[in-house]
């Protein structure tokens, strides 16, 4: 008899990272059967990050032009080849029109990372409305964080229905901590593949958001550590340095497999950007946040990220502390990782069986876990 197909969908190379330990999971606890969707707005990114893990994606929905257009194209695949559940992640890309899709066809929703909340519903972007939608329409709600939990509770999602599994992000870093393979970026190679031991201090720079005159301030910041550090070598994702520097390069979107690496490898990381604050802390290494507020508050607590905001001697100060110091450096990530132990998929993939009623659901994530990562 033919294990009951689960979709996993998704469409950029961050949601493959996190679908993909959740496809092996299912696929060792063989009660069900992963199907990899790639139904997004980057489906050759999300097509190269699961090939890090060794995997491929089983069907494939070109995006539409806009999500109503998304919605009828998975409906239309969905009408023939029914699924018995979906598997979907965060708040972005295809998310919300596969989830809206699923619901008018009467397919449960399994939601990853599923509760985080702003609290601010006329912010600008859709975010904070999708992510609600999102949960109306989900049947499983798998948080990465006890307030992710308490957020779905509070908006009276029943107890039952949501489980605190951590963030598979964590499950992906543990899976490449080994790996050490060239980097495929040629600046980056020319940067870290040098031979020499030891290497530089890492600083990543994420920028997705920020621009103009901030910009201009990190880029200036960048120099005055740079010159004060010699020691230190900077990489500016999403942005170009200020002059050209042996020390300092910038990086466009780069191949997971260089990304993740280059956060193995990292000392540090500053940026405007939450996706690459949670990959960061999954390979154990504390982010300063280029924000006054966030929507990540767990790791605030917990110690391991810090609001810097966007004055520039509060952020060279707060790196320069880090710098200075591998003991104040250290003790931001000692209380572990907020978002897991590395079990994510594990649970996410055994909540998911019970819900098609093979086996029982997994215990929660303890509230306090271990680190995720070993430096």
């Amino acid at each position: 008899m033919p294990l009951p197909e689960v979709h996993l969908v998704g469409g950029t190379s961050a949601e493959a990272a996190r679908l993909a330990p959740v496809a092996t999971a299912m696929r060792e606890l063989a009660r069900i059967e992963p199907i990899l969707l790639a139904a997004g707005p980057e489906p050759l990114s999300f097509a190269q990050t699961l090939a890090v893990f060794e995997l491929t994606a089983g069907l494939a929905v070109p995006a539409g032009a806009d999500d109503a257009e998304t919605i009828c194209r998975l409906d239309q695949l969905w009408s023939t080849r029914t699924p018995a559940a979906i598997v979907v992640q965060g708040d972005t890309g295809a998310s919300l029109p596969a989830a809206v899709a699923a619901y008018w066809r009467r397919i449960p929703v399994v939601h990853l990372d599923a509760g985080r909340r702003s609290g601010d519903l006329g912010a600008a972007g859709p975010t904070e409305p999708n992510r609600r939608l999102l949960t109306q329409v989900s049947t499983l709600h798998l948080a990465a964080a006890p307030l992710a939990a308490m957020n779905l509770l509070d908006e009276r999602v029943p107890g039952g229905d949501v489980l605190l599994t951590g963030n598979t992000a964590v499950d992906a870093a543990l899976a490449l901590r080994d790996r050490r393979p060239p980097y495929a970026d040629p600046d980056l190679a020319a940067l870290r593949d040098t031979g020499a031991a030891p290497r530089n201090r890492l600083l990543v720079v994420g920028i997705g958001h920020t621009d103009g005159v901030l910009l201009e301030l990190v880029r200036a910041t960048v120099r005055r550590l740079t010159a004060r550090y010699p020691d230190l070598d900077v990489v500016m994702l999403g942005a170009e340095p200020s002059g050209r520097s042996r020390r300092v390069i910038g990086a466009g979107p780069l191949p997971y497999a260089d990304r993740a690496r280059l956060l193995a490898e990292a000392y540090l990381v500053l940026t405007d950007d939450g996706e690459l604050q949670e990959d960061a802390l999954a390979s154990g290494v504390p982010a300063l946040l280029l924000h006054e507020t966030t929507d990540r508050m767990e790791p605030l607590h917990a110690g391991c990220a810090r609001l810097v905001g966007a004055e520039p001697e509060t952020i060279l100060n707060d790196i320069a502390s880090l710098l200075d110091s591998r003991v104040r450096r250290d003790s931001m990530t000692a209380s572990g990782n907020p978002y897991g132990d590395g079990l994510a998929a594990k649970r996410a993939a055994q909540a998911t069986a019970a819900l098609l009623g093979h086996g029982q659901f997994p215990e929660p994530m303890p509230a306090r876990p271990t680190a995720g990562v070993s430096r």
